[in-house]
């Protein structure tokens, strides 16, 4: 059985699920012309295709409930999915973290995560909630068009000097107004 609920000190080791591996396929492309993003997606060649991992976080409960929030997603009481929605200076709350255990991804359980971290934002009088994905990770990228998201920006810069040179992020913006997510 599926659940959907915050998780609490008694399961904070819940917040260090594992990350797991995706295909890095092609790049997402914003443009921004007379006040609008558009984006084209261009396919990497089958021998360009990588897969990628992030690295575990090991995350502390204790330091991090004080500015975040953690939405699970539980299967039979298994953690199988996480968010991790942060306050934040404007008036759209932080989608810090977002992570679904490969089996149960394409299954709606992102989705449903972001639906609970809106209602967090509105519960907190925020607008809506934002997050950011590289634009190399075409999927991360039209996963949140299709949850409702947009483009509300490109930063080119974040990467200079690393050893991701050459990739950037896209903010992504999603307006509770925009959605029927209801306290």
């Amino acid at each position: 059985m599926l659940e959907i609920k915050l998780i609490d000190q008694e399961h904070q080791a819940d917040i260090r699920l594992k990350n797991e591996p995706f295909s890095l396929w092609g790049k997402m492309l914003p443009s921004y012309n007379e006040g609008n993003w558009q984006y084209t997606i261009c396919k990497f060649a089958p021998e360009d295709i990588q897969t990628m991992r992030f690295p575990d976080e090991n995350y502390c409960y204790d330091e991090m409930s004080r500015n975040s929030l953690f939405i699970g997603a539980y299967d039979d009481g298994k953690c199988i999915g996480l968010a991790i929605v942060q306050d934040a200076f404007f008036k759209y709350l932080y989608l810090y973290d977002l992570k679904v255990n490969t089996d149960y991804r394409k299954q709606g359980i992102g989705q449903l995560l972001i639906q609970q971290a809106l209602k967090a934002a509105l519960a907190k009088d925020y607008r809506g909630i934002y997050t950011q994905a590289q634009d190399n990770n075409p999927s991360a990228c039209l996963f949140y068009l299709r949850a409702g998201f947009r483009i509300g920006g490109l930063d080119t810069e974040v990467y200079k000097g690393t050893n991701q040179e050459g990739k950037s992020d896209i903010l992504f913006y999603l307006d509770a107004a925009e959605t029927a997510v209801k306290k």
